[in-house]
């Protein structure tokens, strides 16, 4: 009972979409409306800039972070606590909140990652933005360092079920990425850039 209580409050935690709050509180347009009308930072940078995008990212990543580090310091194992990270993750996919039309969580997986182990999040967060640097588009740097994910978990945790954990939540990101993989395969995903204003 306790375990589920967790995923609960992992899953309800996860669905508040910082990219609408953030886009509210500044007066800036719905990112389901605008862009890619994706709810993530990568379209909050488009429509708003430097700073909506920094707010929008920690906001994602929190929600990810804070019930799977609060969950390992109740005392719930590595798998556990990655499944209270998966309902988390779930939660920013689907928000209850906001009819079910969340992000694509690469920003909630990274948060999910450092909460499980600190490492294991570095290392993902460091793949991201060597990639990143080298190509300039986000979408093919959230699908590398998500694809090594779960190979990191295992690695700094020794637990295989939470890597199994990540790795299904690995899918689910290739899932939600479907269209920008066949951009990439076409030669026509943008680049990283900021607002067009």
């Amino acid at each position: 009972m306790e375990t589920a209580a967790w995923i609960l409050a992992g899953y309800l935690l996860g669905s508040l979409s910082s990219a609408i709050v953030v886009c509210r509180a500044l007066g800036l347009p719905d990112p389901r409306t605008q862009g890619s009308r994706n709810p993530g930072a990568t379209n909050v940078l488009r429509i708003g800039g430097r700073r909506a995008a920094a707010l929008t990212l920690a906001g994602d990543m929190l929600k990810g972070l804070v019930p799977v580090a609060a969950a390992r310091l109740a005392g719930l194992d590595p798998f556990a606590a990655s499944l209270v990270g998966l309902a988390a993750f779930l939660g920013h996919l689907y928000p209850v909140f906001f009819g079910f039309q969340g992000g694509k969580g690469v920003a909630t997986l990274l948060g999910v990652l450092l909460g499980l182990h600190p490492l294991a999040g570095l290392l993902t967060v460091g793949t991201w933005l060597a990639t990143a640097a080298l190509w300039r588009i986000s979408s093919l740097s959230a699908l590398v360092a998500s694809a090594l994910a779960p190979l990191y978990t295992l690695w700094a945790t020794g637990a295989p079920r939470a890597a199994g954990t990540v790795a299904v939540m690995t899918v689910l990101l290739y899932w939600r990425h479907r269209s920008n993989i066949r951009n990439l395969m076409a030669g026509r995903e943008e680049p990283i850039r900021g607002p067009d204003r």
